[in-house]
């Protein structure tokens, strides 16, 4: 049987990442977590204290930026590496979060990451998820979908997710930082967050996370036959 890329968008916290890998999972594919990379180039301009605003700190910074996916046996779960160290958790904190958007939007930036993206979609049976899959990275994809949920239910699942982390974040900075980051991904001018003319919206605001999940392999599994 033939395989197929899927394309999965949408904004943040409609549980985009946690359903694309279960997805890849139920169809043997692999996952490609874009949202991970542009977090992890983001924790590397933070920690070289790249001035976003310098085009020559940026490219720089760029040269030395390596993003690579391990699985972890035991946790069963893929684990994101920057320069060959484990940074999964790292980059899922608020710091990172409130710098992704302002990070993502450069073009130098989404040049370099939609490259490596491309060239991990190139022989298909992949599901990637982030905001501008379908419409940049794989404007081909056999299948597109743009998730969508209520702003309060996407900043509840966020906080839980955070505390899973072991930070407690207070929920109204967290829907702050949500609308903020809609807003930038929403109006940036390099590969701005739409939804693509082909794609299928699925709102996840009452959806239990199995149904949305098979929901997504249902219109795989239509694409395959």
């Amino acid at each position: 049987m033939g395989k197929i890329v899927i394309a999965i968008d949408g904004f943040s916290g409609c549980g985009k990442s946690s359903t694309a890998k279960e997805v890849a999972k139920k169809l043997g594919y692999t996952y490609i977590d874009s949202g991970a990379m542009y977090r992890a180039a983001t924790l590397h301009f933070l920690n070289n204290h790249t001035v976003l605003s310098n085009p020559k700190e940026v490219s720089k910074a760029l040269d030395s930026l390596k993003i690579s996916f391990h699985f972890n046996p035991e946790q069963q779960t893929q684990e994101t590496y920057l320069n060959e160290l484990n940074v999964e958790d790292e980059i899922r904190t608020m710091r990172v979060s409130e710098y992704v958007s302002e990070v993502s939007k450069l073009k130098e930036v989404r040049l370099a990451l939609v490259a490596q993206q491309q060239k991990l979609g190139k022989s298909k049976g992949v599901v990637m998820d982030g905001r501008d899959i379908g419409t940049v990275v794989f404007p081909e994809a056999e299948l597109k979908v743009f998730m969508t949920a209520d702003l309060s239910i996407r900043a509840a699942r966020r906080q839980k997710e955070i505390l899973e982390k072991g930070d407690l974040i207070d929920l109204e900075k967290i829907k702050h930082n949500l609308v903020e980051r809609d807003r930038i991904d929403s109006t940036r001018t390099e590969s701005p967050l739409l939804k693509a003319e082909d794609a299928i919206e699925i709102d996840t605001s009452l959806l239990e996370f199995d149904d949305q999940v098979e929901q997504i392999v249902s219109l795989a599994q239509e694409k395959l036959s």
